[in-house]
C-alpha cells in the first residue's frame, strides 16, 4: 500500500495514473505500490521507467519470470487457434495438461485433475469433493438422523476469499465480517498432535458428539502466515489419524507447488511431508506463469468418481490459452531443470541474506524460492518499502517478516544483487 508521503516520491505518470485508480477500483488493494509497464526475467519496469528486481513474481505465479519466450509463443500461438471454448467441448492442450500433472503429481491410476481459475477455486473444488465424500461416511447424513461430516483446518492457515475457501481460512480479521460460513468447520492448531485427536475423538453419536471428519485441509508452508512450516512430523500424524478415521488429507499447494519449493509439489518432500501421499491437492499460481489458472487432483478413481456431471463446473475451467501457457510454463521447468535451480537458488539467498551481518536479519526459514526473512523488530512494511525505493521488490507477509518468492529462473546474479541491497537496509527502521 502506498501512504500520502511515498506518493510525493512517484514519478508523474505513476502519480497520475494511481490517482485515476482510486476513481474506479474497489478499495480492497488499498493504493498500489506502482503502476508497472513491462518485464523481462526477473526484472520490470514501472510506468516512468524505474527498474526493479522483483523477488515476489507475481506472489509466487510468475514461475518463467516475464515475457519468457517459450511462454510468449505458445500463447500467442494459441491464441490464434482458439483462446476459449465452452467445456461443452474439450481441447488438446487441456488435455495433455490434466496429464501432465497426474504424471508430475506421481498420483495413481485413476486419478483425475478439475480445472478452475484460481487457489480459491481450486481449494473451493477440494472443500465440496470433500463434502460428497463425508456423505459416504456412518452417521454423517442428517435426513437419516446423523449429524454433518466435519472439515478440520489450520490455524493460521490461509485458503481463499470466497465464501466456501474462507471458511477454511483462519485469518478472523477476514473471516468474521462474512460469518455465518460453510458450517462444520473446526481449526486446530498445526503442529499440535494432541488437538488434532481431539478434533477426531469429538465424533459420537452422544447428545455432545459430532459429525465423523471428512477431511483435513492443509498447506505444508503455511505461506500467509509468514512462510511457516507445518512440521513433517505432524504432517505424517495428520496422515496416520486420516486413514484410522477415513478420513481425506487434503493439501494446498497453492503457493508451494509447480516447483516452488524445489520439486513439482511440496508433499514429494519428506522433510515438508513426512513423506505421506495426500488423497487431494490443489494447485494454482506458478501452474501458468502468470494466466489465471488453478484447479485440484484427486487421488484414485473412487474419490474421482464422486464428482459427477453438474454436480460442479467453471465457465473457464481449462480453456486452452490458459492451458497452453500451463503446458509451455512446464516444460521450461522440466527442460531448464528449474526445480535444480530454485533448490540452489533458495540456498543461496537464505545463505546470503544471513552473511550479511545486518543485525535486522535475525533468521531465515523455507524452502526452494519459497523463503522469508525474520526481522529483529516488527518493521516490515517499512522494510519492503526501503527496498522498493532501491528497485528490490520483497513483501511484507508479517509485521516482522519478508517474503521471497524470485521466479524460479532466478539467476545466482540476481540474488547476489538483491542480497546486497537487503544488506543496506537501515536496522533502525520505525515499526509498522
Amino acid at each position: 500500500m502506498t501512504t500520502d508521503g511515498q506518493l510525493e516520491q512517484l514519478g508523474t505518470k505513476d502519480k497520475a495514473w494511481l490517482g485515476k485508480y482510486s476513481q474506479v477500483h474497489m478499495n480492497v488493494f488499498g493504493t498500489p505500490l506502482r503502476v508497472m509497464d513491462h518485464g523481462k526475467g526477473a526484472r520490470i519496469w514501472d510506468i516512468d521507467g524505474n527498474e526493479y528486481l522483483d523477488f515476489l513474481a507475481g506472489i509466487a505465479v510468475n514461475s518463467l519470470g516475464y515475457a519468457h519466450p517459450a511462454w510468449v509463443k505458445a500463447v500467442s500461438e494459441q491464441a490464434a487457434k482458439v483462446a476459449h471454448t465452452s467445456n461443452y467441448f474439450a481441447t488438446e492442450p487441456q488435455i495433455e495438461l490434466a496429464a501432465k500433472l497426474v504424471k508430475l503429481a506421481g498420483a495413481p491410476e485413476g486419478s483425475h485433475v478439475y480445472f478452475g481459475n484460481s487457489g480459491a477455486e481450486g481449494n473451493e473444488a477440494a472443500i465440496k469433493l470433500a463434502k460428497l465424500y463425508g456423505r459416504t461416511l456412518p452417521g454423517a447424513l442428517p435426513e437419516q438422523g446423523g449429524k454433518p461430516a466435519r472439515i478440520i483446518s489450520m490455524v493460521h492457515g490461509f485458503h481463499g476469499r470466497t465464501l466456501g475457501a474462507l471458511s477454511a481460512t483462519w485469518k478472523p480479521v477476514i473471516r468474521e465480517p462474512f460469518e455465518p460460513l460453510v458450517p462444520a468447520v473446526e481449526f486446530v492448531e498445526p503442529g499440535d498432535v494432541e488437538a488434532l485427536k481431539a478434533a477426531f475423538d469429538a465424533t459420537g453419536t452422544a447428545a455432545d458428539g459430532k459429525g465423523p471428519v471428512a477431511a483435513v485441509i492443509m498447506e505444508l508452508i503455511q505461506g500467509e502466515a509468514g512462510v511457516m512450516p507445518v512440521g513433517a512430523e505432524y504432517v505424517r500424524q495428520a496422515r496416520q489419524l486420516c486413514d484410522e478415521h477415513h478420513a481425506l488429507l487434503i493439501i494446498d499447494e497453492v503457493q508451494t507447488g509447480v516447483g516452488r519449493t524445489g520439486s513439482w509439489f511440496a508433499f514429494q518432500q519428506k522433510e515438508l511431508s513426512g513423506g505421506v501421499t495426500p488423497d487431494i491437492i490443489t494447485f494454482a499460481k506458478g501452474v501458468a506463469g502468470g494466466f489465471p489458472m488453478g484447479g485440484m487432483i484427486a487421488f484414485g478413481q473412487q474419490l474421482s468418481d464422486l464428482f459427477t456431471p453438474g454436480s460442479h463446473g467453471s465457465t473457464f475451467a481449462g480453456n486452452p490459452l490458459g492451458a497452453a501457457a500451463a503446458l509451455a510454463t512446464l516444460g521450461v521447468i522440466e527442460h531448464d531443470d528449474l526445480l535444480a535451480n530454485a533448490q540452489a537458488r533458495g540456498k543461496q539467498l537464505r545463505e546470503g541474506i544471513m552473511a550479511t551481518g545486518n543485525p535486522l536479519f535475525k533468521s531465515t526459514r523455507g524452502a526452494g524460492l519459497l523463503d522469508a526473512v525474520e526481522l529483529a523488530h516488527p518493521c516490515a512494511h517499512a522494510a519492503m518499502n526501503w527496498m522498493l525505493e532501491h528497485g528490490l521488490i520483497v513483501n511484507a507477509v508479517a509485521p516482522d517478516a519478508l517474503r521471497l518468492a524470485p521466479p524460479l529462473i532466478v539467476s545466482a546474479q540476481d540474488v547476489d544483487e538483491a542480497v546486497s541491497i537487503m544488506a543496506g537496509v537501515p536496522a533502525d527502521l520505525a515499526d509498522d
